[in-house]
């Protein structure tokens, strides 16, 4: 069986993962442009290399509060239904490797986000991080709003 390759990350000092091949880069967070009249998770827009691209805050997205730009905090450049979007994060920790098999349901007591949002529990070692759904993290927000940032 073939690995998964991974980006680990953090909000709210928890660790969660998404599948490498949703994301195009890793960037540090650059100056954002409000836009006003989209959901408060939306904080605006960014200019990457002549491209201008949504930032969605996923700490807020999950209701968890803002996040705080900081050294560590990062833009996670991920494609979705043919859309570029800039993710913050806390932090992004790592690239690595997980066997499918180490992906566990996730528990009936999920805890802070929404169920549908996570993929499940990887254990590896001696770290334990949530596995996120990317596309439902993303589908259930309106693409029109989003395509019109």
């Amino acid at each position: 069986m073939n690995p998964l390759k991974v980006i680990v990350f953090q909000i709210n000092a928890e660790e969660y993962a998404i599948n490498v091949n949703h994301v195009y880069s890793i960037e540090k967070v650059q100056a954002i442009t409000r836009v006003p009249g989209v959901s408060a998770f939306i904080k605006g827009v960014v200019n990457l290399r002549g491209v201008v691209i949504p930032v969605i805050d996923l700490k807020e997205r999950f209701g968890l509060g803002s996040t705080l730009s900081d050294d560590q905090t990062r833009l996670l450049i991920v494609s979705w239904n043919d859309l570029e979007l800039a993710l913050v994060v806390e932090a992004a920790n790592d690239v690595i490797d997980i066997q499918e098999d180490n992906i566990e349901p996730t528990p009936d007591t999920v805890g802070e986000i929404h169920e549908g949002f996570l993929q499940g529990i990887v254990k590896l070692e001696n770290r334990l991080f949530t596995m996120l759904h990317l596309e439902k993290v993303l589908n259930i927000m309106d693409k029109h709003e989003i395509s019109h940032t």
